[in-house]
């Protein structure tokens, strides 16, 4: 089993304090997995570590291997993966603009058929929870739907530390139930959904859109 965890943040200056919370609750749900679930490999996707260039130009708007190194290299990551953890600060009652960005460069097709996981946190005590209901409309347009099950961590600062842990005063035990409800959701519908792919492929009665947006187009009427 295959697992992404999208960091939805690259903001290094203050507020909040300390910068990057996200990547800190990123590193939880690595965490469990490494400890849970320990038989998902799990890589974390980092928007600071990708340099996709000024102009905005999707994978799938390339010619066949003329995408840049890294465009190229995290569209195989996103197709060869059995799910997604979606990690998102809020922004304006909605998901984080880099999230969105990231995501934005890749089609459906290879998100599609997969579960994903919604994860939000903030610096007060909200915990991201209105970004999580624009994020079910967006990831189930691009696919992966997410499963019903949510991770909200208000305060992110006051429950973990820089690299991951729960800091002393934070209920590992209950934070880590908390976490593996949506988690362990998450894994149990990407055992499904790897299962049944492998006995039919879901793009043969369904193709993807992949030449042009008028592939969406119902047929025309008759006059």
């Amino acid at each position: 089993m295959k697992t992404l965890i999208f960091v939805g943040t690259s903001r290094q200056s203050t507020p909040p304090r300390p910068p990057r919370l996200g990547l800190r609750v990123a590193r939880a749900c690595l965490a469990y997995f490494n400890e849970w679930l320990p038989d998902h490999q799990v890589e974390l996707v980092d928007p600071l570590d990708l340099t996709f260039g000024a102009v905005f130009k999707p994978h799938f708007a390339y010619a066949s291997q003329q995408a840049p190194d890294q465009l190229r290299a995290l569209a195989e990551q996103i197709e060869a993966a059995d799910s997604y953890v979606m990690v998102s600060p809020e922004y304006n009652h909605s998901m984080s603009p880099v999230l969105a960005h990231l995501l934005n460069h890749f089609g459906s097709s290879l998100f599609s058929y997969k579960p994903s996981a919604i994860v939000t946190y903030s610096a007060g005590q909200w915990g991201g929870a209105r970004a999580a209901v624009a994020m079910r409309t967006f990831l189930s347009e691009l696919g992966c739907l997410p499963v019903s099950a949510m991770i909200h961590i208000p305060k992110a600062q006051t429950v973990l530390a820089e690299d991951g842990s729960f800091l002393e005063g934070a209920d590992d035990e209950e934070w880590t139930g908390y976490m593996g409800r949506t988690l362990q959701q998450l894994n149990w519908w990407a055992a499904a959904a790897r299962a049944h792919r492998q006995q039919a492929d879901p793009f043969d009665r369904a193709q993807a859109f992949q030449r042009d947006p008028s592939q969406r187009n119902a047929p025309k009427p008759p006059e």
